[in-house]
């Protein structure tokens, strides 16, 4: 037990070292969502003067968690391994950054998507500001969807909202799943 608390008090260090305003790690549904959003919102309203900025940081969480909630491999780790979930599953974080603002995410997703996630990703990342408009608009316009619903805009448009590079890392956890990590910073 005195191991645990000793745990819990190293990470609460981690999360203060790193400005982490809100964390959460757990099953997404979505009026959890709805509750976490408005943390955020209350929590950029008491932080960040610029209206202007908050909304383009909330804007970029909002995108997030549907991305999370979306785009999820219904997966967690487990004691032994990983098991599946019934609703989605992630980590989802807001940390004050020196320049604005970072928003992370985590979660597993179906090794098979890695390959098309890193590739998509990619381009995002090699296009400048108007590029990522021209490919938003005509992605828009193409009404093509994906098995989940989305029409690959999602990601377009929380680079195009945070005006900066996408950066994301996948983790092998087994030869069916990976975790992902995304992280997105929102200079304000």
């Amino acid at each position: 037990m005195a191991d645990l608390l000793d745990r819990i008090h190293d990470l609460y260090d981690e999360l203060e070292k790193h400005r982490v305003m809100l964390s959460f790690k757990g099953g997404l549904s979505p009026e959890l969502i709805t509750v976490l959003l408005n943390l955020v919102e209350r929590k950029l309203e008491g932080m960040e003067p610029d209206a202007k900025a908050r909304k383009r940081v909330f804007n970029v969480v909002v995108e997030c968690l549907q991305n999370l909630y979306h785009h999820n491999g219904h997966l967690r780790a487990a004691h032994d391994g990983r098991e599946t979930t019934s609703d989605p599953h992630g980590v989802v974080m807001l940390a004050r950054t020196d320049t604005g603002y970072s928003v992370l995410t985590g979660n597993f997703m179906h090794g098979a998507d890695v390959d098309m996630l890193k590739n998509h990703l990619d381009r995002i990342n090699s296009l400048n500001a108007e590029a990522l408009r021209e490919w938003y608009l005509a992605k828009l316009a193409d009404g093509k969807y994906s098995e989940a619903g989305g029409g690959g805009l999602g990601m377009i448009d929380i680079a195009r909202r945070s005006g900066g590079k996408l950066g994301y890392a996948f983790v092998p956890y087994d030869k069916d799943s990976a975790f992902f990590s995304l992280n997105v910073n929102v200079n304000t």
